[in-house]
């Protein structure tokens, strides 16, 4: 797999087309957001702020007093979705290790098939020398002894 011009050359290309997949869902778009939100101090800031308020007003105005029954209902429901944000969450990077698990298995197999070809090059390499080695062995090679110039001779005339 080649990487495209101007796509993010330090990610995996299987993890790209993976989000990309995702973002056609409407559903997996709203539960990544969920999921973003739901991870950050923003909303632990917002809960603190929330719970303080609820409880300071709930308290003085008398709509929801101690010990804040309709506020552990609210908050236990929001426990009970964002556990269920959170399986979610864990499905989909599970789903992410599958799909780098499936790209890395292609790519181990393609390295494979690579490497069985260079073993067969190296192979007709080394048929190859060893032809050489046998052809160049059949040659008689002269004994310098009996060459023209070592009797004497002029090289032209013999």
């Amino acid at each position: 797999m080649s990487i495209a011009p101007g796509s993010h050359p330090h990610r995996n290309p299987a993890l790209l087309k993976h989000a990309e997949e995702r973002a056609n869902s409407l559903q997996n778009r709203i539960a990544d957001k969920i999921t973003t939100f739901a991870g950050s101090m923003a909303f632990v800031y917002l809960h603190i702020v929330w719970f303080v308020v609820w409880i300071v007003f709930g308290t003085l105005i008398g709509f929801d007093s101690y010990p804040f029954g309709l506020l552990t209902m609210i908050v236990s429901l929001e426990a009970i979705f964002l556990s269920t944000f959170v399986m979610i969450s864990q499905n989909r990077a599970d789903t992410k290790r599958q799909v780098i698990a499936d790209h890395q298995w292609l790519l181990v197999q393609e390295e494979d098939k690579q490497n069985c070809q260079l073993l067969e090059l190296s192979q007709q390499i080394l048929d190859l020398t060893k032809a050489v080695h046998q052809f160049t062995s059949a040659i008689p090679v002269p004994n310098p002894s009996s060459t023209p110039a070592a009797q004497g001779l002029p090289e032209g005339r013999h």
